[in-house]
C-alpha cells in the first residue's frame, strides 16, 4: 500500500518534426484531437490521451514507442497500410503482424518522426493450439 497522493491520470509528450503532419497522421490512425495549442495537441484514442508536441529529437523519436493493446493485429495491418499507400505522409512504414515471445502478434508501425508503434494483439497458449 502506498502513502503517496492520488493520481487523476498519466500521459507522456510525443514527438514530432511538424506537429500539423504528425496530427494528421494520427488522426488518420484513429485518435481525436481534443485541443490544440501553439505547439502542443491532445489526441486520444480508446478513452487514453497523450500530448503531441512540437518538439524533435531524432535519438529520443527514433526510441520513442507507443504500445496500444487491440483485438485484432491484422485489421490494424490493413488499416495502416491504407495510410502508408495513400502517399499522404512521408516517412511513414508498417510491418505485417509478426508473433512475439512476450505473447502478443504485432503490427509495427512508423510516424512521421520515427516513432514506433506498437499495435498488439494479445494471446494465449489456448490460441495458438498448444
Amino acid at each position: 500500500m502506498s502513502n503517496s497522493p492520488s493520481v487523476r491520470d498519466v500521459k507522456v509528450f510525443v514527438p514530432s518534426k511538424d506537429i500539423a503532419v504528425s496530427l494528421r497522421f494520427y488522426e488518420a490512425v484513429g485518435w481525436r484531437c481534443n485541443w490544440r495549442v501553439e505547439g502542443l495537441a491532445e489526441i486520444e484514442l480508446a478513452g487514453k490521451r497523450l500530448y503531441l508536441q512540437d518538439f524533435y529529437a531524432k535519438e529520443w523519436a527514433e526510441n520513442f514507442m507507443i504500445y496500444i493493446d487491440v483485438d485484432d493485429a491484422d485489421a490494424w495491418y490493413v488499416h495502416l497500410n491504407r495510410i502508408v499507400e495513400s502517399g499522404e505522409f512521408e516517412n511513414i512504414r508498417v510491418k505485417p503482424p509478426q508473433i512475439e515471445s512476450y505473447g502478443a502478434i504485432v503490427t509495427y508501425a512508423y510516424d512521421p518522426c520515427g516513432v514506433l508503434l506498437h499495435f498488439a494483439q494479445p494471446f494465449s497458449e489456448k490460441d495458438q493450439g498448444s
